[in-house]
């Protein structure tokens, strides 16, 4: 499955450099000076990086297919990619946001009551946060409730099945406990 790792934005300086919107946890190692990456849209590229520099707040690359300041600004907007199938990673802790949207997210032990799992709601979304990421759970009241993607809250994902499961504090979800502080 291809993957966004980067879009390209605004043309920096004069020598073909852009700016990067990136969409990776690990940008030296998807974006290393060397790596050939397919485009969207795919008459873009496939492009080459050629350098990759991080000035402390912003990530900026050149390519070898852009060595100017209009080539470089000719590839705004355009997305990088790479493929997933491709990689031979063994990190059973990586998930990527397509795998987890549509997941049921269900409570913890609650299948032991014998009714069955108590269902929270569908993961919507993942958002990507500073200290963890969060994926977004729609409630069946249409609320959105963000829980930090920790083993503590977070400790068991069952692709085949479906399903997340969840341990959330009291209060986190609307009707299940007291909030931490209300006690």
């Amino acid at each position: 499955m291809l993957l966004t790792v980067a879009v390209i934005g605004p043309a920096h300086a004069l020598k073909g450099e852009v700016r990067l919107e990136i969409r990776t946890d690990d940008p030296e190692g998807r974006l290393e000076p060397g790596t050939v990456l397919p485009t969207e849209p795919a008459s873009a590229g496939p492009l080459t990086v050629s350098r990759l520099r991080f000035d402390g707040q912003r990530w900026y690359a050149s390519f070898d297919e852009a060595r100017d300041r209009t080539a470089a600004e000719a590839l705004r907007g355009v997305h990088l990619l790479v493929d997933t199938d491709a990689e031979k990673e063994a990190d059973d802790e990586a998930w990527y946001a397509h795998e987890l949207i549509g997941l049921t997210a269900v409570r913890l032990g609650t299948e032991a009551l014998g009714a069955g799992p108590q269902v929270l709601g569908v993961v919507v979304d993942l958002e990507p946060g500073v200290a963890q990421d969060r994926l977004v759970v729609r409630t069946p009241q249409g609320e959105q409730v963000a829980v930090p993607f920790v083993e503590a809250l977070v400790p068991a994902l069952d692709l085949e099945a479906g399903t997340v499961t969840l341990d959330p504090p009291g209060g986190l979800f609307p009707g299940l406990g007291e909030a931490e502080d209300a006690r």
